[in-house]
């Protein structure tokens, strides 16, 4: 899909999530998350061309394959929780946005402390 496409099926789901509203606002939640989803797997779709390029770019500076994969996985995590935390913020539940943002941030520190680790590693042997 390209990116009118993508455009005109947002702002019709949320005039039709809008009207909903109104009457039956259980109504409104449920199309938001199903054009949400739709949405999220076009988005996913497009990450395949991202990994595709991050790949060449690795093979240009010879970044080993456990740190990229870290990071592609960061950026995942980074993408799910924004998601979700949207959906759960237009849904009116704030409270379960802040969890769900926090789990993330969390995951992504650990995720990233080997790499840290690593960083010490090599200063402290560069010092050495």
């Amino acid at each position: 899909m390209n990116m009118i496409q993508i455009g005109v099926m947002g702002v019709i789901g949320v005039l039709l999530a809008s009207q909903f509203k109104s009457t039956k606002a259980e109504y409104g939640i449920y199309i938001s998350v199903a054009v949400s989803i739709v949405l999220f797997a076009c988005i996913a779709d497009r990450l395949d061309i991202f990994i595709e390029a991050v790949r060449q770019m690795n093979q240009y500076f010879s970044i080993g394959e456990g740190y990229l994969s870290t990071i592609l996985k960061m950026i995942g995590v980074t993408y799910i929780a924004e998601f979700c935390c949207s959906i759960c913020k237009d849904a009116g539940h704030q409270t379960i946005a802040v969890q769900i943002e926090l789990f993330a941030k969390l995951t992504i520190l650990a995720m990233g402390m080997p790499v840290l680790l690593a960083l010490m590693e090599t200063i402290r042997e560069f010092l050495s």
